[in-house]
């Protein structure tokens, strides 16, 4: 029988400046380097989990913008969903990181991607991190890869419905 899988949600935190910076952080307990996330509690909608979790993992109050995608991973037998928004911080921190967490690094994007520790979040980050860095920039639209351009063009009607409809989960 198939377990449930573990629903989570994160951020990928930008905080502004002449090169914006993107959150990572180090856990204690392995020592690796991770996106700001965490599993949602009972009764706790991903959208509120994700402006908990990486307030708790940063330091950092965060105004959380728009949802940026899902990543799905095994993680010690079972499935993990995470679910991610585009986040900015302020410069200060306003708590103490928590216990779990050993740092907290504010990188450009580029050396972000390298410092972490898990290849599925590299590659995560590497295609949403310059989504969520055009979006914090104004760009209103952003140039996707050659490879999904082809399937956006052909369903791009149903996809609009979808993607809407997806949003609404969201808010």
């Amino acid at each position: 029988m198939a377990r449930t899988p573990v629903m989570a949600a994160g951020g990928i935190v930008l905080r502004q400046g002449q090169t914006p910076l993107v959150a990572v952080v180090r856990l204690r307990k392995r020592n690796e380097w991770v996106l700001p996330k965490g599993k949602l509690d009972d009764g706790e909608t991903p959208r509120a989990a994700a402006e908990r979790e990486v307030m708790e993992e940063t330091g950092h109050d965060v105004a959380v913008h728009e949802f940026l995608g899902t990543l799905v991973y095994e993680s010690r037998g079972g499935s993990k969903v995470v679910h991610y928004w585009r986040m900015e911080a302020g410069h200060t921190p306003v708590r103490e990181l928590m216990r779990d967490v050993k740092a907290v690094d504010w990188l450009p994007l580029g050396e972000a991607v390298e410092r972490l520790s898990r290849g599925y979040e590299r590659a995560f980050l590497q295609h949403v991190g310059p989504i969520a860095l055009a979006a914090a920039n104004g760009v209103g639209s952003v140039v996707l890869p050659q490879a999904a351009q082809p399937a956006l063009q052909e369903h791009k009607t149903d996809r609009e419905g979808f993607l809407q409809n997806l949003l609404r989960l969201f808010r």
